[in-house]
């Protein structure tokens, strides 16, 4: 037997009380200190326990004063049913979450510059192909990390995993945010997932969802304004109460609401090795000094290993990446939005192109700011785009080829969103919408994959594709044909021409090319001769060749 402390921060509240399984579900009487926490101690043997907190709610929508039990917002398990509760293990007299003893922590890891992301819905991706079970896990990704690393990715990054309300949800519900998701697996499964990515030279970046949160989650019914915004801040883009990162508690001198997610980071970072963070609607939270802070607590709890920290702020801005500011890199939405109507067979502006293709031009000032899609969870698959548009079989493979050749070459760190790779065309939805691993049979989507298989290795080799080093020598906007180079120092050159029409060009010159001689012309395997500065090659509709010398 040990005595166990248990604390609950709130200290603007009149009373609080422990009841757990250990009491048979008595109230224990807390007793508050200066600093607003209340606290009592049970003596307990080595075991599992369930428990949560009763106390006097401060929250404006609720009477003066009502009595009512919360889970432990800092509760790193919880079962989420309809009588939530949070989960203690104690062993050998203390707390301990799980056993799980890491093995990889000692294996390199990819800068930011050499990524390659692949976004995925942890319930969703392993679903399909003879696969047995309804919802995919932990270990099942696990089980399909050979799959990733055989297609050359280096960088996982999950969609949202802290404990959300139901069986299924993409995660931007967060509910509890110390508890991983107990419906893929118990967090020794998920510490495994991490590990065995490392253990593959995979970083695992975490979607993290800090502008607002469950409208049940305990913080909001302990006394909802001292965290939250009494309204949305903007009613538009409102998902759930949002945190307050301006209220400042003069009594304490703190900032509670950053307090509580830098422990949240904190923790992540700590307790599951996770190597970077993406901040999910960073316009709404808007505030940079809280954004800039709490990454370097991440970082620094990171220690010696990278941490890539991203923004999806939409639309995208410079702002809020690069030195002094407060994240490394930021979704590039205006590339989706410019890439799709390039494969969809839309009037292509030059310019606009050029700045999906060098992110440069809209001011961000280094590869690792920008992270290129053709889609992500927020948008339609590539294919089911193009059927939007009629654009079918063979014609929406070529459309296909044509976005993931730009995607690999274009300035920025590309992601991949799960089944792209391989011609995946559903459409968006929240609801359960499983991989259709079955396409792999297919000739085209086999072929596919091997062509993202290709680029992503032609772009881990070759470093002039992870720097900025960019010049568009050729453009020829009545043809439709654009063509850049790519290059770091006195290394290799890569350079991309692409045909944005429907028109079939023969024997089609290309002067200003950056250097005489052989090249190889990586998509279709041949080596062709540049002499007098100018290639002269044939250009299909909608085709991009890369060049590499």
């Amino acid at each position: 037997m040990a005595m166990i402390r248990f604390e609950l921060f709130a200290p603007y509240n009149e009373e609080a009380a422990l009841i757990g399984d250990f009491s048979d579900w008595e109230a224990l009487s807390m007793q508050k200190d200066d600093k607003g926490v209340f606290s009592t101690e049970v003596d307990l043997a080595d075991g599992d326990y369930t428990y949560k907190f009763g106390l006097r709610s401060k929250s404006w929508f609720l009477e003066e004063n009502t009595w009512v039990e919360v889970v432990d917002p800092y509760a790193t398990q919880v079962i989420d049913d309809e009588n939530q509760v949070g989960v203690i293990h104690i062993k050998e007299g203390k707390r301990f979450l799980d056993d799980y003893i890491w093995q990889h922590d000692d294996k390199p890891l990819p800068p930011d510059h050499a990524l390659v992301i692949y976004e995925m819905h942890v319930g969703d991706f392993s679903g399909g192909g003879g696969d047995s079970y309804s919802k995919g896990q932990y270990k099942d990704v696990t089980a399909k990390l050979d799959y990733l690393v055989d297609l050359g990715i280096n960088a996982l990054e999950l969609m949202p995993l802290e404990e959300y309300p139901g069986e299924h949800s993409w995660g931007y519900n967060p509910r509890h945010f110390f508890a991983p998701e107990s419906s893929y697996g118990p967090s020794k499964d998920l510490k495994e997932l991490i590990d065995e990515c490392h253990a593959r030279g995979i970083r695992v970046i975490k979607d993290g969802v800090y502008n607002h949160a469950e409208s049940s989650s305990p913080l909001t019914q302990i006394n909802h304004d001292y965290w939250f915004h009494h309204e949305p801040e903007d009613p538009d883009n409102s998902w759930g109460p949002e945190f307050n990162y301006e209220n400042y508690d003069a009594n304490l001198d703190s900032y509670p609401a950053r307090k509580f997610i830098g422990d949240v980071i904190r923790y992540w970072v700590s307790e599951y090795h996770i190597d970077g963070i993406r901040f999910d609607a960073a316009a709404q939270v808007g505030n940079y000094d809280f954004m800039g802070w709490v990454v370097q607590e991440a970082k620094h709890t990171a220690g010696a290993k990278p941490f890539y920290a991203v923004a999806e702020h939409l639309p995208e801005t410079p702002e809020i990446v690069g030195f002094e500011r407060p994240m490394d890199g930021c979704w590039h939405d205006s590339f989706y939005y410019t890439l799709k109507n390039l494969m969809a067979g839309d009037s292509v502006d030059f310019e606009r192109l050029k700045d999906a293709i060098d992110g440069q031009r809209q001011g961000f000032l280094a590869a690792t700011n920008l992270v290129n899609y053709l889609s992500n969870h927020d948008h339609n698959h590539v294919f089911a785009d193009l059927g939007d548009k009629g654009i079918l079989d063979e014609e929406a493979f070529k459309r296909a080829r044509l976005g993931a050749a730009l995607l690999m070459t274009s300035v920025g760190v590309p992601l991949i969103w799960m089944g792209q790779e391989f011609g995946e065309y559903s459409y968006k939805t929240t609801e359960q919408n499983k991989l259709e691993w079955d396409l792999l049979v297919a000739d085209n989507n086999k072929a596919l994959r091997e062509l993202y298989k290709g680029l992503i290795k032609l772009r881990k080799e070759n470093s002039g594709l992870h720097g900025s080093d960019i010049d568009f020598f050729h453009e020829n906007p009545e043809a439709g044909v654009l063509a850049f180079v790519r290059w770091n120092g006195e290394g290799s050159r890569v350079a991309v021409v692409m045909n944005t029409t429907s028109k079939f060009y023969k024997d089609y010159q290309v002067p200003g090319f950056p250097t005489e001689g052989t090249w190889h012309e990586w998509t279709n395997n041949y080596d062709i001769q540049v002499s007098n500065s100018t290639l002269i090659t044939d250009l299909a509709e909608y085709e991009a060749k890369v060049f590499v010398i």
